[in-house]
């Protein structure tokens, strides 16, 4: 019966893509022909969005509000009076905290004026010695996780010192510790929200599965109008970045706790709230403390792209240095940001696995001893940065901080190994490049931008049809029907065409690459930590090698793309092949059959829905990232959502680009992961 069903649905996809291409070459490409393109139904919904807005900002709701300058009170719209509000209120804690870590002034002119500082030369917030920061890392990694992890941690703050990026680096941080715990603490209260009512639950499910396929650029244009630049716009569009996850993987973990333990809890006088913080959420903590490592990851991803709203720090600086071109400065400042990300990658996880031994009968200094060590290298940096005034008299305490680019650079060696590059590999790196480009990638983006809405909409969803039947037909309709309504059709078939090609090739070498090291443990367990460490690294790191070798080409763009979205392929086609029980291989095996036949016939077919949860993700990676690509240079949807950004009444098409790049996204998904539901039901896994 599986046979005839498999053999229907290969005869339907064959009679599909007859179907289409006779309406390809069928269909005229005339602007007036409605089989080609359909009109901008939606051209006037960007300019109502932008009148909305700024209606909502300066004219709804008008209150009297006190102004200090004129003395005097005036008008004022709510809207604008709120978000200021949590403006002021974000960016005092970011200045809190880098003051903390690096010193300054603006926390207590926030208590007293400019004035008094002025008047008042003591009146400075003096920066926490950069070894009392690393001391501290190092015993909390110790803690946590043990040597090798306070080894990782010493090595990576050192680094970080050594070569001047100590102060741009807590800007980073102190962003960061901003924005992770409110995510947190939004991802969590919503999750509740979601647990107790179905309704919500319900509500807010597609509302996530769009904001997760959402660009980064897309979330920095609303932000701008509502809450202005700065480092408290980027903050916020952090934050509102990486809600979901932390959203999904905490309704997970209350949704996995056992109905025995839930019964425990009633049976012993728990009452709605102390079930809830007493015995549901304890029980979810693993789950919980993950969503806060990918919250972590989530805000230094978005360390670099909020540096185009005005965010300091290391984002900041990697922008200016691509901008000019310093290859060997961005290089160095890349490795800053990955190893801030896998420090505090590493850190949570050691947090989420640490297990806790609540009956433990210990001493106050047994129960103390980590935050006592912390506090005699709190005494034991401070006195060492005393001796150094006293011994670097004049110049630079490199026992306190090493001020922006005054410590050691390795830029002149990797500019230098750039050149070299450069002018050995030129010939072939361009001859590559030029093939690639007119033999390929122009031929597919002409092949796509040929294709009529038509037949476009006959493809999609007839695949939507054979794979989930007139549901997801209708879905993936809806959402085509959605772009093919706007002005921005041709860029979105560009957008479509960049991922393709991308994600074509990073499941190519994602399947060939995770099955070979699924073939051997050691392998397997390589790969995997290959793939957690490149999965820490914010994704415009990828740009820099590229840029390097490629300039700014659709080549550049692409390969960074493959880079990128290969590292979900390799790892689910991993632990789909692990996933395999070992029973059913032995018995292949006894049964004659090859290594080959082996991994054809029973491993593939059995791991193949774990592989195309791989290949959905693939495709929101390689989405992600083709937009990011706008950067340097290409003509799809990226370019246009970055262009929203520096238009004041951007807002109205940063948010429908985005929609549109996300509904590309979800198209794929409900595809796949219906395609990938029917085979774990076939396979009797579901």
């Amino acid at each position: 019966m599986n046979n005839i069903s498999r053999h229907l649905q290969l005869t339907q996809f064959a009679a599909l893509l007859v179907v289409f291409f006779i309406l390809c070459f069928a269909i005229d490409p005339s602007e007036n022909n409605i089989l080609w393109r359909l009109p901008a139904f939606l051209a006037a919904v960007p300019e109502m969005l932008n009148s909305s807005v700024e209606y909502a900002m300066f004219e709804w709701m008008p209150i009297q509000t006190y102004n200090p300058e004129i003395e005097d009170y005036e008008d004022s719209a709510l809207l604008i009076e709120v978000t200021r509000s949590i403006s002021r209120a974000v960016l005092f804690g970011i200045e809190l905290i880098r003051e903390i870590l690096v010193g300054g002034q603006k926390t207590i002119v926030a208590f007293t004026s400019w004035d008094f500082v002025s008047e008042n030369e003591w009146a400075v917030w003096p920066a926490l010695p950069w070894t009392v920061v690393a001391g501290v890392a190092i015993i909390l990694g110790y803690a946590l996780s043990g040597r090798w992890l306070a080894i990782l941690v010493g090595c990576a703050t050192t680094y970080i010192a050594v070569f001047g990026q100590w102060e741009p680096a807590m800007e980073t941080l102190s962003f960061v510790l901003v924005a992770a715990p409110a995510s947190v603490l939004l991802g969590v209260f919503l999750a509740i929200l979601a647990f107790k009512f179905r309704v919500f639950e319900s509500a807010l499910m597609p509302l996530l599965n769009v904001a997760q396929t959402m660009p980064h650029f897309s979330y920095l244009v609303p932000v701008t109008v509502f809450f202005g630049v700065g480092d408290h716009a980027g903050a916020i569009a952090t934050i509102i970045f990486a809600t979901p996850p932390m959203i999904r993987l905490t309704l997970l973990g209350l949704k996995g706790v056992s109905p025995e333990v839930l019964e425990a809890g009633m049976m012993n006088g728990c009452n709605k709230l102390q079930l809830m913080f007493k015995v549901l959420i304890p029980t979810a903590r693993h789950d919980i403390l993950v969503g806060v490592s990918q919250v972590i990851m989530q805000c230094l991803a978005m360390a670099v792209i909020a540096s185009f709203i005005g965010a300091k720090g290391l984002g900041f600086n990697l922008l200016l240095a691509l901008n000019q071109l310093r290859i060997g400065q961005a290089l160095e400042l890349g490795i800053c940001i990955v190893l801030i990300a896998v420090v505090l990658d590493k850190l949570s996880l050691g947090w989420a696995n640490k297990q806790i031994d609540y009956f433990a009968d210990l001493s106050f200094s047994q129960r103390n001893k980590y935050p006592l060590m912390m506090a005699a290298i709190l005494v034991l940096g401070v006195l060492l940065a005393s001796i150094g005034s006293l011994i670097f008299k004049n110049e630079i305490n490199y026992f306190y901080l090493i001020p922006h680019n005054q410590g050691i650079t390795t830029e002149n060696f990797w500019q230098s190994g750039v050149d070299w590059m450069v002018e050995n590999w030129y010939a072939s790196l361009q001859a590559f490049n030029k093939g690639l480009i007119i033999n390929l990638l122009v031929p597919m983006k002409n092949a796509y931008l040929s294709m009529p809405v038509a037949a476009t909409f006959v493809l999609v969803m007839g695949i939507g049809y054979i794979v989930g039947g007139l549901r997801s037909a209708l879905v993936v309709g809806g959402l085509l029907l959605f772009i093919a309504s706007t002005e921005w059709w041709d860029r979105a078939l560009i957008t479509a065409y960049m991922a393709t090609f991308g994600v074509l090739v990073s499941v190519v070498i994602g399947t060939v690459t995770g099955s070979l090291c699924a073939q051997n443990s050691f392998a397997t367990r390589a790969i995997l930590l290959l793939c957690d460490t490149f999965q820490t690294f914010p994704s415009f790191i990828y740009l820099i090698p590229v840029i390097m070798l490629f300039g700014v080409t659709d080549t550049s763009v692409l390969i960074a793309v493959v880079i990128y979205a290969t590292i979900p392929a390799i790892r689910y086609t991993v632990e789909g092949l692990s996933n395999v029980p070992q029973s059913l291989q032995d018995a292949g095996t006894m049964s004659g059959v090859s290594r080959i036949q082996r991994w054809l016939q029973i491993e593939m077919p059995l791991a193949f829905p774990h592989i195309m949860l791989g290949i959905n993700q693939t495709v929101v990676f390689a989405l992600f990232m083709v937009i990011i690509g706008a950067m340097i240079g290409t003509d799809d949807l990226g370019q246009l959502v970055l262009k929203s950004l520096s238009d004041k009444h951007g807002i109205g098409n940063g948010l429908m680009l985005g929609l549109c790049v996300a509904f590309i996204g979800l198209a794929v998904d409900q595809i796949l992961r219906t395609w990938a539901h029917q085979r774990k039901q076939a396979l009797g896994l579901a």
